[in-house]
């Protein structure tokens, strides 16, 4: 059974800091390129940073780069996403995404809430 469990959201006042964890089972991993996306109220689903199965080359929105810093631990089938310097436009759901092109299945998380405010 896949799961893909988000954790470490919460209240979190301007300026300050937050570190998603996202733990997977029932799937090969290391395999997947690994991804966090948010969703605020009323708007889409937009991708925040990404991380690649194989070099762990990474990629981040324009609005969270040089504040936010993904990584993974392939032993603990774990990514993370490392927020600093938050700001109340960061407030939104954050979503787990696992991506593994070539007709595989692709994964979602439940989602944690994030609220930056004062």
């Amino acid at each position: 059974q896949v799961q893909l469990v988000e954790s470490g959201g919460g209240l979190v006042q301007p300026g300050g800091s937050l570190r998603l964890s996202c733990e997977a089972s029932g799937f090969t991993f290391s395999m997947y390129r690994m991804n966090w996306y948010r969703q605020a109220p009323g708007k889409g689903r937009e991708l925040v940073a990404g991380i690649t199965s194989g070099d762990g080359r990474t990629t981040y929105a324009e609005s969270v780069k040089g504040r936010f810093t993904i990584s993974r631990d392939n032993a603990k089938n774990t990514v993370y996403l490392q927020m600093n310097s938050l700001k109340p436009e960061d407030t939104a759901v954050y979503y787990c995404y696992a991506q593994r092109l070539g007709g595989w299945n692709n994964y979602w998380g439940q989602g944690t809430q994030v609220t930056v405010s004062s």
